[in-house]
Order: C-alpha cells, then sequence, then structure tokens
C-alpha cells in the first residue's frame, strides 16, 4: 500500500502537471498499477509509515545549536565539533535537511507568478469582537487566499484554525468563490496544515489527503521568511484598513455576509504594472 504523501503526489502530478502514468511510476519508484489504483480513488490510503531512527538524531541538537551560530558552517567542521566518529555521508545528509531552517532568506531573490499557478494563503484575525450567541464573543479567524498573478482576494471567516474547519474554509472559497483549483497552494507553519521538521516541510496527514483529492501541490515557506507569502500579508493589511473600519457585525454569519459584498468591489482595484484589474 503507497503512503498518503505518495498518494497525493501522484495526483498532483497527473492532474497539475498533466504526466503520464507510466512517467510518474518511474519517478516514485511505483508500479503503474499503484499509479492507476491512486487515481482511480477519491479518498486517501489509511496507512501512516512508521519513523525509523537515526545513529545522528543523538546528535542532532548540537547541530542545530552550531547552525543557529553559523548557518554556513561546512558539515566536516561540524563533524569535528560535535564529535562525529560514523560515517560521514549520514551527517552530511542530515545537515543538508536541517540547514536551509537557518539560512537567513535572500534579500535579492523575488518570486515570479504565472496566471493560475499559485495562490497565497493565512489566516487573519480581525481586531473586532463578534457575537457568537448566548451572549459570547469571540475573534473567530479569516481564510484569506491572494491569487499570485492577478492579485485576487478572496476570504472567509471560519469557527476555528483547526483542520476541518480550515479545510472546508478552502472548500468554500476554490469552489464557491475562485471557481477553480490553483496548481500549488503556498502556506506558512500553520499547525492544521503542516510544518518543517528536521529540515523539510511536512504536511499533516489531513492536510495531505486534502490537496491529493484537489490534485494539487502545497508550497510551505520556510520558518523565518515572511516575505515568502508577501502577497497574503498585504492583504491581510488591506482588509483591516479598507473593510473593517467603520463597520459592526452581528454574527460571524453577517461578517461573512459584508465581507463578500465588499470583495467584489476590492478586487476590480488595478494592481501592479500588468494592469490586472
Amino acid at each position: 500500500m503507497i503512503s498518503v504523501e505518495d498518494w497525493a503526489e501522484i495526483r498532483r502530478l497527473h492532474r497539475a502537471e498533466a504526466m503520464p502514468i507510466k512517467v510518474i511510476a518511474r519517478r516514485l519508484g511505483v508500479s503503474r498499477n499503484a499509479v492507476r489504483r491512486a487515481l482511480a480513488r477519491d479518498d486517501p490510503p489509511r496507512y501512516q509509515r512508521p519513523a525509523k531512527g537515526s545513529c545522528v538524531d543523538g546528535f542532532e541538537p548540537a547541530i542545530r545549536e552550531l547552525l543557529r551560530e553559523y548557518p554556513s558552517m561546512p558539515s566536516t567542521v561540524i563533524a569535528q565539533r560535535v564529535g562525529w566518529q560514523r560515517s560521514i555521508t549520514v551527517l552530511k545528509d542530515r545537515v543538508r535537511e536541517l540547514r536551509p531552517v537557518y539560512l537567513p532568506p535572500d534579500p535579492a531573490s523575488r518570486t515570479t507568478y504565472v496566471a493560475g499557478h499559485r495562490v497565497q494563503c493565512d489566516l487573519w484575525f480581525p481586531p473586532v469582537d463578534i457575537p457568537l450567541g448566548h451572549g459570547h464573543v469571540g475573534r473567530p479567524p479569516v481564510l484569506v487566499m491572494a491569487a499570485g498573478y492577478s492579485r485576487m482576494l478572496f476570504a472567509t471567516m471560519i469557527p476555528s484554525r483547526q483542520a476541518p474547519d480550515l479545510i472546508a474554509g478552502h472548500w468554500l472559497l476554490l469552489d464557491g468563490h475562485l471557481g477553480a483549483v490553483p496548481r500549488e497552494l503556498v502556506w506558512d507553519n500553520e499547525s492544521a496544515v503542516g510544518s518543517w521538521r528536521a529540515g523539510r516541510p511536512k504536511l499533516t496527514e489531513e492536510f495531505d489527503a486534502f490537496r491529493g483529492v484537489l490534485g494539487c501541490g502545497v508550497h510551505q515557506c520556510r520558518p523565518g521568511d515572511p516575505e515568502a507569502k508577501g502577497i497574503v500579508e498585504r492583504a491581510n493589511g488591506y482588509l483591516e484598513t479598507a473593510f473593517l473600519p467603520g463597520r459592526t457585525f452581528t454574527s460571524p454569519a453577517d461578517f461573512n455576509a459584508q465581507l463578500w459584498a465588499w470583495l467584489p468591489v476590492a478586487n476590480q482595484r488595478i494592481v501592479r504594472r500588468i494592469g490586472c484589474a
């Protein structure tokens, strides 16, 4: 049985990249029949590969401490500093996984976008109390999506940041508002989406299964690199300064009704030099 991660990747490669079955099989090292079964089923396999230990695990805290202070320190020097006596290849592999977490973002880098390719996602917490019923008030999160190319903005208030509510919010915005699935969703380390572990991005099982159903990819931003999803971060600021002032809300449903009525007007603004409106 293939893993949830492989199942989701097979569906992404076939749907988003239009990759033939035999090429997917060769790329992932599975049989063609396994690829066909993955494409035929809409639900993820109920299997999770058990984690395996490594002799370098005990040295990881010391390696992290060195990389935190000296992100570019060569692996051979790290081996000497931590007293590594085994194969240098094993340690180099672990350092290669960990180093990206501690390297500073490149200030000269700039992401370019193609229509339909990327949608940046984030949670915005409006600084206003929302009546929740029975005398209770709260500040529920708002799921915000911003298209990388056109800068079109989509948002909806959801009950919580837990995986079921977050995934339901994705369904609502992608199906009911955007009307399409991008090739890739961009997220930071939101706990219901995933996190970076041992220098690698790792989706939660729920979100991995969800992206498999969609047939799209999920790009998880490196920790400490807020500009990686600067478009949606600026969209959050725009919502707070252009939508929120002067409004009152009677419930989350009323918040969404006002928000959805305002968004079509907001999306008529001209953005960037390409003149998209």
